[in-house]
């Protein structure tokens, strides 16, 4: 009797050609497909043996994989539940629809009021959509399948465009083999190694053996490794367990920092093994930003780009996420915008930062370390994750100028005098030009800390953090700070009384005159500093002006960024400062002056680790003053 044709469903042929050719961005999904599909035939039927022992398998549960080079066939075969005619027309025939959901959703209509058997299994795939992913490498598929308690067997057939065919078949056991006619071109997944990579890729942590039989009659050879660490009780896991598989997964060498391996039941169920690294991984600062998370689906490998769960600024995690309630398109290529991923994302950011606020309070040496390889990644997201940005601010550590240590924010409000109502920074390109800019002489006289600013990325958040914990962020180098109101100097010198502040003004009225007429554009204005002890100049920001270090970081993403003129202090207890406003007075050589006030500038610059506007002109300017100064 010749096999029944059947034609597909209305439109299925046509979403059949969008599955093949569009859906799926890899051919090699495919094999995840299938295997998946036969995964959850063996949960199937494990289940429904747990109440009907003659459904039970005599020689166990496991996956093949069978190629034959000859024939170009590539079989995947199970001894799961199985198949009847109606389940392959309903399941087989049409596009997209879901026998395992479907058997999944009985199940727990039956036993909605006993717990522990609703979640005795979970079932992960789907024939339909994924099953036909096999026909981006196979021009023809062929299904024998016979379903457990049934003695017949049935077998399927389908080029994927006109239909299939459907008549009875041979199979000794129950089960489903899946028979791929493979298309030119594509031998390779006829080899061993290749199918073996792929394996281990996505399917290397079900709870089935997955088996390569080899031609003739040699044994087979178990593919995959059957185990899946991170559903294990945490007391059945050594520490060297836990070493061998972060270095598996990361690629590493290096000991994890943390390990943070949990389990969560309730409205949402999901396990996570996590680590966090002891040494910067070499893609750390690639541009992508990419996490390098995987997702699992009841240990099936779903992908490694997590970002709906773990941010881009905790991409230095490594470890897995397994859960049976995550919803995917249906390519299960790409995670959806849904409750459940951000109800995961947020629970697992909210677990990292708790945990590194322990190890900073518990270990600080062993903190400072990691802060130093993964600080200025874990800065970035105060400006990209608002709902965290007070978790990060507790663990993060700054460079304190007036101990050369690391310190909290929280170290320095405690800290704090009781005159001083905010948290001063200094922004600069390295430790070493912060720790020697003349911004800080003010207050190291006065024994007022600054935390120094030194990673790129603290420019861009401290424009979206404006305080902690009540105290205003205040920068060193902007605007006017009058910190005699905050502390005294602390030289112990009972210093002579200062001048009035106007008669001060007025006794360097002439030179402020004078530097302003001479720098013109080049600055936006001249006057007094309160703040520099030692040096002679410095230029600042006004209140609502931009920090150099703000400008370095512009210029460097667009080279036609001119940035805005800035204020030129000067220091009037200097020597230099002092002398040049005797010779403005005594009407001195205006081409001297010109000169110094224009190196004064330069030296300015200088100081904040850019160059004078001209080497040329500098270099000249230079050979005149020493000139004058030797034939004096």
């Amino acid at each position: 009797m010749a096999a029944k044709q059947h034609d597909f469903e209305a439109d299925t042929g046509k979403i059949l050609d969008i599955v093949i050719n569009s859906l799926y961005s890899e051919k090699e999904i495919f094999l995840r497909e299938l295997i998946s599909n036969a995964s959850d035939a063996l949960d199937k039927r494990r289940y429904m043996a747990a109440t009907d022992q003659s459904l039970q398998s005599e020689t166990g549960y496991a996956i093949t994989i069978i190629a034959d080079e000859k024939a170009k066939t590539l079989t995947i075969s199970d001894n799961g539940v199985g198949m009847d005619d109606a389940d392959m027309a309903s399941a087989l025939g049409t596009i997209a629809r879901s026998g395992s959901k479907a058997f999944l959703e009985q199940i727990q209509a039956e036993t909605s009021k006993d717990k522990k058997s609703k979640d005795a299994f979970s079932l992960i795939g789907q024939f339909g959509v994924g099953f036909y992913s096999a026909f981006m490498v196979a021009d023809k598929i062929d299904v024998i399948s016979r379903k457990a308690g049934d003695e017949k067997a049935w077998h399927w057939s389908s080029d994927g465009k006109s239909g299939y065919s459907l008549d009875k078949g041979e199979r000794a056991e129950a089960g489903t083999d899946i028979t791929l006619h493979l298309k030119k071109g594509e031998k390779d997944f006829l080899d061993e190694t290749r199918i073996g990579y792929l394996v281990r890729k996505y399917s290397d942590h079900l709870g089935y053996a997955v088996n390569w039989q080899p031609p003739k009659l040699d044994a087979p050879r178990q593919l995959n490794t059957g185990s899946a660490i991170w559903t294990r009780p945490k007391k059945d896991i050594s520490e060297e367990d836990y070493t061998q598989f972060y270095r598996q997964i990361g690629a590493v060498y290096d000991e994890p920092f943390m390990t943070l391996h949990n389990s969560t039941e309730g409205m949402l169920n999901y396990t996570s093994l996590l680590f966090v690294p002891t040494s910067r991984p070499f893609d750390l600062f690639n541009p992508d930003r990419k996490s390098r998370m995987s997702l699992y689906i009841n240990r099936v490998f779903i992908t490694d780009e997590c970002e709906d769960i773990v941010p881009p600024w905790l991409r230095f995690i490594r470890g897995v996420i397994d859960t049976p309630d995550m919803d995917l398109n249906v390519s299960r290529e790409m995670l959806q915008k849904n409750p459940s991923v951000q109800k995961i994302g947020k629970a697992l950011i909210k677990r990292i930062l708790g945990e590194l606020k322990k190890k900073k309070e518990k270990d600080p040496e062993a903190y400072e370390a990691f802060w130093d390889q993964f600080g200025m990644v874990l800065k970035e997201g105060l400006y990209e994750h608002i709902e965290s940005r007070d978790k990060i601010l507790e663990i993060c550590l700054f460079r304190s100028a007036r101990s050369g240590t690391l310190i909290s924010l929280a170290d320095y409000v405690a800290a704090m005098p009781d005159t001083q109502d905010k948290i001063y920074t200094l922004s600069a390109e390295n430790p070493e030009q912060a720790e020697t800019s003349p911004h800080l002489e003010g207050f190291r006289a006065r024994d007022i800390d600054v935390l120094l600013m030194t990673d790129p990325v603290d420019e861009f958040w401290m424009q979206a953090v404006t305080e902690f914990e009540g105290k205003s962020f205040a920068s060193a180098t902007r605007g006017i700070s009058d910190l005699d109101k905050v502390a005294p100097k602390s030289d112990g010198e009972k210093a002579e009384e200062k001048p009035d502040e106007d008669a001060r003004n007025q006794e360097f009225a002439g030179l402020i005159a004078k530097v302003k007429a001479t720098l013109g554009e080049d600055i936006k204005d001249v006057r007094l500093s309160k703040t520099l002890t030692d040096s002679p100049v410095c230029l600042v920001a006004d209140e609502e002006g931009m920090d150099i270090q703000m400008e370095r970081l512009m210029k460097a993403h667009n080279k036609d960024f001119a940035g805005s003129p800035r204020i030129l202090e000067i220091n009037p207890d200097h020597k230099l400062i002092k002398g040049m406003a005797s010779q403005i007075e005594a009407n001195g050589d205006p081409a001297l002056l010109d000169d110094a006030a224009k190196m004064l500038l330069d030296q300015a610059q200088i100081l904040e680790g850019r160059p004078p506007a001209s080497l040329t002109e500098f270099a000249k300017r230079m050979t005149r003053l020493m000139e004058r100064g030797l034939s004096a």
